[in-house]
């Protein structure tokens, strides 16, 4: 019995400094969320006026897309539908003020399979709409970014227009709460492990109120801002189901009758300026932390936003303001720097690929495709269109050249991107286009199960007020 007992040992023992090189081989990964950040990065040339230069700079170091969407244009969804694998036909979850707990369990989420692969999961900020979490799902989960009192300067007139909340603050960048979640991931950073390590950062700004250190506003000028390109008519032909996301008698009407648009733009360039810079200190501390050389890094918005474009304020629609994001990978040994990959893909292909690349298993139950190939080679062939759904049976298609949107009363609109990046000709009924429209379609989502209810707080308050409180509670 002795010897038999000291056989296992001994070969326990033997196998443990493998088991150690195995996880020692596992790639830590960086996991940055940023809230309502549109397609306002330098490196992807939308606005001329913004300022990311850590941005700019993280996509120079690996891979960035250029074709990155959405899979839903609101938070909850979006991020319900990324951390777990699962489209909102499959789960439900169309909008905010729908619980996804109920109907997506522990087991499926992103965060349990790299703690199930042997990996600390840590997490600060916003992940989940509402920074909401749960436990086992996470080694730790900072939670304390609040207690600093925040007041807008002295040289703000108010708060904003309407529900458009904007207004440079007379705190510095400490008080800020993205600041002390940044803080955290720098001190996970710095820290030994004896694990690989997933660390999730989610940036709030420049989520609304678009208030920041006025530092931030002195950036931007008021004198110098510039509006985005914009047509009078542009919603003339556009169906009704857009029109109805549009809402140009509601946030739009009332900044055109204040006269302050440009101050709502300056408001988010500085708020995109401030958010950039959390971003440069995740970065430094990556690169002056002994992890820089074995660490995957994954920054994206969980979707876009308009600031007048069609009329429309905010995101809830299903154009290309709304579902383009910012989506950069840097992958030690797979990348390489400078990549650019032109290819559509959505945020559904997130999940997959890091699981890809850390060597773990790719539950069934996930939809997307990994993009390893693209992120070793931007150049390689992809069929697919990035598909982004917002509500049941309403699902947008973006090709390289097309964005291809079916709403579901049967309203269409199809846009050539080569010709009309701004989405101002709708060109879905020319009949030469048909075969477009069909080439796309069959990407739509199988499976367009019926809307969740929304949560008892949401019940009781009219559709705009519900709208309100929606956002106010992001």
């Amino acid at each position: 019995m002795f010897k038999l007992h000291t056989i296992v040992w001994m070969v326990v023992t033997s196998l443990v400094p493998a088991f150690q090189s195995r996880a020692a081989d596992k790639p830590n990964v960086l996991f940055i969320a940023i809230d309502d950040l549109n397609h306002w990065v330098g490196h992807l040339g939308r606005n001329p006026q913004t300022r990311t230069p850590h941005i700019d700079r993280l996509a120079e170091m690996g891979v960035t897309f250029t074709r990155a969407n959405c899979a839903a244009p609101v938070c909850n969804p979006s991020r319900a539908a990324l951390m777990s694998g699962m489209r909102p036909g499959t789960t439900g979850v169309y909008d905010n003020g729908q619980d996804w707990k109920p109907v997506i369990g522990k087991d499926k989420t992103l965060t349990t399979q790299f703690l199930n692969a042997g990996y600390n999961v840590f997490g600060a900020g916003k992940i989940y709409h509402g920074s909401a979490h749960r436990d086992g799902e996470w080694t730790e989960y900072f939670d304390k970014s609040g207690g600093s009192k925040l007041t807008l300067h002295p040289s703000a007139k108010d708060d904003g227009v309407g529900g458009i909340k904007f207004g440079p603050l007379s705190n510095p960048d400490e008080d800020m709460p993205d600041y002390k979640v940044v803080s955290y991931g720098l001190e996970k950073l710095r820290a030994e492990h004896d694990k690989p390590f997933f660390l999730a950062i989610g940036i709030v700004k420049p989520h609304m109120p678009f208030s920041v250190p006025k530092k931030y506003f002195d950036m931007f000028p008021l004198e110098t801002i510039e509006l985005p390109p914009y047509r009078e008519d542009d919603l003339s032909d556009v169906p009704p189901s857009g029109l109805k996301m549009a809402r140009p008698e509601g946030d739009h009407a009332q900044m055109l009758k204040s006269g302050r648009w440009k101050e709502a733009v300056q408001g988010y360039l500085a708020t995109i300026a401030f958010c950039d810079a959390q971003v440069g200190r995740l970065i430094n501390g990556l690169n002056d932390s002994e992890y820089r050389d074995n660490t995957v890094v994954v920054l994206w918005g969980d979707h876009g936003w308009h600031l007048g474009e069609k009329h429309h304020w905010r995101k809830f629609a299903l154009w290309e303001e709304a579902a383009r994001t910012p989506l950069i990978w840097l992958a030690p040994g797979l990348t390489k720097a400078g990549g650019v990959c032109e290819r559509p893909v959505d945020h559904m292909t997130i999940y997959t690929t890091l699981c890809d690349l850390a060597g773990i298993p790719i539950p069934a139950h996930v939809e997307g495709p990994s993009i390893r190939s693209l992120l070793a080679n931007p150049n390689a062939v992809w069929d697919q269109p990035a598909v982004t759904t917002f509500h049941r049976y309403n699902h947008s298609f973006r090709s390289e050249t097309w964005r291809y949107i079916q709403y579901a009363d049967g309203g269409e609109e199809l846009y050539d991107h080569n010709a009309d990046p701004y989405e101002w000709e709708n060109l879905a009924d020319d009949s030469q286009f048909t075969s477009v429209k069909a080439g796309l379609s069959k990407w739509t989502p199988k499976k367009n199960v019926a809307e969740l209810p929304r949560t008892q707080g949401d019940k009781g308050a009219g559709k705009k007020q519900r709208k309100v409180a929606s956002e106010e509670r992001q």
